[in-house]
């Protein structure tokens, strides 16, 4: 069982996103961040930086005792070595995977979550910052049309822990201030993740969370609603 604290947002997406794709049994604790729940103290044993998500592992591969990870790159790391999927085995294949993770990780969440903050929750208009972030973002979306051209996903042929810690930062890109039309193979990539199951459960589950949970928009190619047909144990945090 991986117990999952988790709130609706592209960081929480992530690993329910994965959660959903393997299969793997988990039970979801609320971390209400619009009540300031990621600063309790039994939170903070878990995840000293405040921050969601973070997951405890009851059943690790030694045996030994629960395991708690915080960070959403090293959850989905953990996640996928533990399960021997989306991410593969081969040392360059690997590589391909962790550097675009940690481009994520690094790059278009920090950039796109800072703009957003400007644009929304900033107490005053700083125009600089809010230019800066959005051509930042820009940017990153060009680097990820660019890399999509000429493959299905991050890594290549394989849908990956990259992908899965990309979309959520690049799906709402009315949010960020980007014109997807400049972008199709990005349009693709997202239309292509968002027609999994696992993804439309995933988005299900935040929503039921918080109703105001922003959604991803529906592929243009396939109009069908979400349908969330897997009930994760609900822990009201």
């Amino acid at each position: 069982m991986i117990d999952y604290h988790y709130w609706a947002t592209p960081n929480g997406h992530k690993v329910a996103i994965f959660l959903e794709e393997s299969g793997l049994e988990y039970r979801v604790t609320q971390v209400n961040l619009s009540e300031n729940k990621q600063f309790g103290k039994d939170f903070l044993r878990i995840s000293p930086n405040n921050k969601i998500p973070a997951i405890i592992d009851d059943a690790p591969e030694d045996g030994g005792a629960p395991i708690a990870i915080f960070e959403s790159g090293a959850i989905l790391i953990y996640l996928a070595d533990k399960i021997g999927k989306f991410i593969p085995s081969d040392r360059r294949g690997r590589v391909e995977v962790m550097q675009w993770l940690f481009w994520q990780v690094g790059g278009l969440g920090p950039m796109a979550g800072q703009q957003v903050f400007f644009r929304r929750a900033a107490p005053e208009p700083f125009p600089f910052a809010i230019e800066r972030y959005t051509n930042e973002t820009k940017r990153l979306f060009g680097v990820l049309n660019e890399r999509l051209a000429d493959r299905p996903y991050l890594a290549g042929d394989e849908y990956t822990i990259a992908d899965m810690a990309a979309y959520p930062w690049a799906a709402p890109y009315t949010l960020l201030s980007q014109d997807i039309d400049k972008f199709p193979h990005v349009e693709r990539w997202l239309d292509a993740i968002a027609s999994r199951p696992a993804t439309q459960r995933a988005y299900a589950l935040a929503k039921a969370i918080n109703p105001n949970a922003p959604q991803p928009p529906a592929p243009r190619s396939a109009k069908a609603g979400f349908i969330y047909d897997r009930t994760a144990i609900l822990i009201p945090g």
